[in-house]
């Protein structure tokens, strides 16, 4: 009559090993979902603000163009000045970008996907 063995150390080994790399697989699972939904959270942020931003700068540009229109007497001419502040900004963002506006935005993402890495460093670190 034959017992059953316990399984021997390469087989607790390779149970170990398995439950291991599926603790692993899920982990990176769980954290490409966080930072989806870090992602995801911040783009709707943004996206409210931008349109309220949208908003708020249509109605003082309509302020700025009537009160320019006042100065000069013109309509056309108040609008006029308000189109070509904003040609000026638009000839700004188009000389800037690729020096200081794309970095800026590569920077912050990378901060935003790093953030939580960090935290999780430090805090291996005190427990040592």
């Amino acid at each position: 009559m034959s017992e059953p063995q316990e399984p021997g150390y390469f087989e607790k080994l390779e149970s170990q090993f398995q439950d291991y790399i599926n603790n692993r697989i899920w982990l990176v699972k769980l954290e490409a979902t966080e930072k989806a939904a870090r992602l995801s959270s911040l783009a709707l942020i943004l996206l409210v603000l931008a349109g309220l931003a949208f908003f708020v700068l249509f109605f003082i540009s309509l302020m700025a163009g009537y009160f320019f229109a006042e100065l000069t007497g013109s309509l056309f001419y108040g609008f006029s000045i308000v189109a070509g502040i904003y040609l000026l900004l638009l000839i700004l963002v188009l000389v800037f970008r690729k020096n200081y506006i794309g970095p800026f935005l590569v920077n912050m993402l990378i901060r935003l996907f790093l953030e939580k890495k960090n935290d999780d460093d430090e805090r291996e670190e005190s427990a040592s």
